[in-house]
């Protein structure tokens, strides 16, 4: 197959293109920055994309997006998010909807973020999305890639959640701490953690890319979903570290702003229910064994 990629060097992006290289894919970057002559450039921000060598991909993965996790929520910092993720994903939809030789499929991103503050709900992809700015953003962020799927593309979004690797993701920021014994829990630590591997993850995105019957919302998260206090002890566990001295909300939200509320202080218990009917078998859909294997602990 030939597969585009946006986001190629990202934490995702790079996992993804390094697997479908090695299963004898032809993988092309669609960058900013290109680094050889076979990326495509573009710049969402400025509406600049080479449509031309767009044609006669069989698939589009679409990772790109700047990072939530860095920085305040400004109004300008939500501007630039909003950006990255919204009009870019309408820039490329539109592009591909008018190519002659148009791909088979879009997996276009999103996060279990769109459900908003649910408590202890259960949530499938057959939920209502919930209020508050990461919600807003991910339903706009899906939207954007309508063109696409106007001009019959099939289009998929995943719904990623706290997504694991001791190189990158959720779990690299939270290990420094967690090894010195001061990884206790976060707040309350009685919201929802949705957690699920790097591996798993792209394993699911292939799956996307080659199972026709993936559309739509699909969650990609572990069925293991653990309340974030239990992660906290789980991973001490794993480190042989304690874990229960708590982060307070009041400080986290001193520290980080709205950042620390949307994404630390509540949670949603996202289950992985398109892909487990499908027949996708994780890799890791338990949290220790999961934290031992990347950690290299026995």
């Amino acid at each position: 197959m030939r597969v585009l990629i946006s986001g190629a060097t990202g934490f995702i992006g790079s996992a993804l293109a390094a697997h479908r290289k090695a299963a004898g894919h032809d993988v092309v970057a669609l960058t900013r920055h290109p680094r050889s002559p076979q990326d495509i450039a573009w710049d969402p921000a400025t509406g600049r994309i080479d449509a031309e060598r767009l044609e006669g991909f069989d698939a589009v993965v679409h990772l790109a997006g700047e990072s939530l996790a860095n920085g305040r929520w400004s109004p300008a910092r939500k501007q630039q998010l909003r950006a990255s993720r919204v009009d870019a994903t309408a820039l490329l939809a539109r592009t591909l909807a008018a190519r002659t030789r148009r791909p088979a499929v879009l997996v276009s991103a999103s996060a279990v973020g769109v459900y908003g503050d649910r408590g202890d709900q259960p949530l499938d992809e057959s939920s209502s999305t919930g209020a508050g700015f990461l919600s807003d953003l991910a339903r706009a962020w899906e939207a954007a890639a309508g063109p696409a799927e106007a001009a019959g593309i099939r289009v998929v979004h995943p719904r990623f959640g706290l997504v694991l690797d001791p190189g990158g993701g959720a779990l690299e920021p939270l290990l420094p701490m967690a090894r010195l014994g001061l990884g206790g829990p976060l707040g309350s630590g009685r919201q929802w953690w949705s957690w699920v591997t790097r591996d798993d993850v792209i394993g699911a995105l292939v799956f996307m890319i080659e199972d026709r019957r993936m559309t739509g919302p699909v969650n990609v998260v572990a069925p293991g979903a653990v309340r974030q206090r239990e992660f906290a002890r789980t991973l001490g566990r794993v480190l042989h570290r304690p874990a229960f001295l708590p982060a307070p909300a009041f400080a986290l939200s001193l520290m980080l702003g709205e950042m620390a509320g949307a994404m630390l202080l509540v949670g949603q218990h996202v289950r992985p229910a398109l892909l487990q009917a499908s027949g996708f078998a994780f890799r890791d859909p338990a949290l220790e064994p999961a934290l031992r294997r990347l950690l290299g602990q026995s």
